[in-house]
């Protein structure tokens, strides 16, 4: 067990032992306007360049240049099968075999196209479950698909609320509900880890309870994937879907990726919609009329990927599959529990976290409620070189990443942070200092 100090020196130490401090050096960290770098606490909504990014990306740049329509084939790495060279990693990432994932579109794309797949609704089970807080995209998603099938989201649109003065959902409450109504569900669709206040949920467990009442279950993992070890394959998740720009660190609005359950890989009987990239790759080119899709979650490809952006994702994976998930997350469990015992310390009664204490049921992001003036507090921070993120009504979101944020971060964050509050969230306008 680590034993944390509130002295800067303790901070210091900590990076001083700490493995993948390192890399740090390869990602770049965006300056102040003092030219020092920031404190970025935002990698939870979208995540530092790898330095290696631009070399990939010119790469391609240069073949298409030089070769015109040939890259697809003679390229340094040709664009037919580039999106190949993304497979291992981000099968290791998800807890998943190879031919259960594929990185292609964005996220609501891949939602969308899951949803046709695999929300199959009936006259007595119709209802779609979320989370009372899901991230507003996921919401509209849901209820436009409830909608498209010709029912209404007022009523088979169901979210899990938390009890009366909690923030977050009981996993016990969540499998009494399944019991209880899971005859009515087609769908139980869940974020991994909740976009505001960090809950990771117990997968597994919520898998298992919908799948004993045969409802479908499918995860949006933009906040987990890179961020919390995940199993999916052994957790017999049906679908999954994350972008690959916030932990993943492959650029804003870069492609996504998608799980699907080899049961369902080679089930022909499951509807989707078709596009050529997800056509049979020894018939694709013979451009007959019948659609035969690739086995695994390739067959749910559309069109050709978009290389440029894949290699940006390409060299943000080969991160990962240096370090791994397993390095990550214990550096992760360490950053984000001394943030933790730091607030604590400095900010008792002033600062309340909305995330599980519990390490198991997070991943690097605490939501902070500060007590009074909490958006003046956020642009203050940002005034003094914290990027971090402010979610309506109340929450600051702080996520200290593990591939790039040292515990000096964490330390002149709290810092900061207790200046702020104790000079009572004041800023500089004009020359002066004024109360707002």
């Amino acid at each position: 067990m680590t034993h944390y100090s509130t002295d800067r020196d303790s901070a210091l130490e900590l990076d001083a032992i700490d493995p993948l401090a390192p890399y740090r050096s390869r990602f770049h960290i965006p300056k102040h306007s003092d030219g020092s770098d920031t404190i970025y606490l935002c990698g939870n909504s979208l995540g530092l360049q790898p330095k290696t990014v631009r070399q990939y990306v010119e790469q391609e740049l240069t073949d298409w240049a030089a070769l015109g329509v040939e890259g697809h084939f003679h390229a340094k790495h040709p664009w037919m099968p580039y999106h190949e060279l993304l497979t291992e990693q981000t099968a290791q990432i998800v807890g998943a075999l190879p031919s259960e994932v594929v990185v292609m579109n964005t996220l609501t794309v891949n939602l969308h196209l899951m949803m046709v797949s695999f929300y199959r609704p009936t006259p007595t089970r119709n209802k779609i479950v979320i989370e009372a807080d899901a991230f507003p995209s996921d919401q509209y998603a849901v209820a436009s698909q409830i909608r498209y099938h010709g029912f209404n989201p007022d009523d088979s649109l169901v979210e899990l609320t938390s009890r009366a003065g909690e923030t977050t959902l009981r996993t016990e409450d969540i499998e009494t509900f399944l019991a209880k109504e899971g005859d009515t569900i087609a769908l139980v669709l869940l974020g991994g880890v909740n976009y505001y206040t960090g809950q990771a949920f117990e997968m597994e467990r919520i898998t298992k309870a919908a799948h004993a009442r045969s409802c479908t279950v499918g995860f949006d993992l933009a906040h987990a994937a890179g961020n919390i070890p995940l199993k999916l394959h052994n957790w017999d998740v049906d679908f999954a879907v994350w972008c690959s720009y916030k932990y993943l660190n492959s650029g804003p609005g870069s492609l996504a990726g998608c799980f699907v359950h080899e049961r369902h890989g080679d089930d022909q009987s499951i509807p989707r919609f078709a596009g050529w990239w997800g056509q049979d790759k020894t018939t694709r080119f013979l451009m007959g009329p019948d659609f035969t899709p690739i086995p695994g979650a390739e067959g749910w490809q559309l069109s050709n990927p978009p290389i440029l952006s894949m290699a940006a994702v390409r060299a943000a994976m080969e991160v990962f599959g240096e370090v791994g998930m397993e390095r990550l997350r214990e550096k992760s469990v360490l950053l984000t529990g001394y943030l933790e015992y730091l607030i604590d310390q400095n900010l008792s009664g002033r600062v309340r976290c909305i995330t599980p204490r519990n390490a198991n049921q997070r991943g690097c992001q605490l939501s902070l409620v500060v007590t009074s003036s909490g958006k003046n507090v956020f642009k203050a921070l940002t005034e003094r070189g914290v990027i971090c993120d402010w979610r309506e009504p109340d929450v600051i979101r702080i996520a200290p990443v593990p591939l790039y944020n040292s515990f000096v971060d964490v330390y002149e964050f709290v810092k900061i942070l207790s200046e702020i509050m104790e000079n009572g969230n004041r800023r500089r306008e004009t020359g002066k200092w004024k109360e707002v």
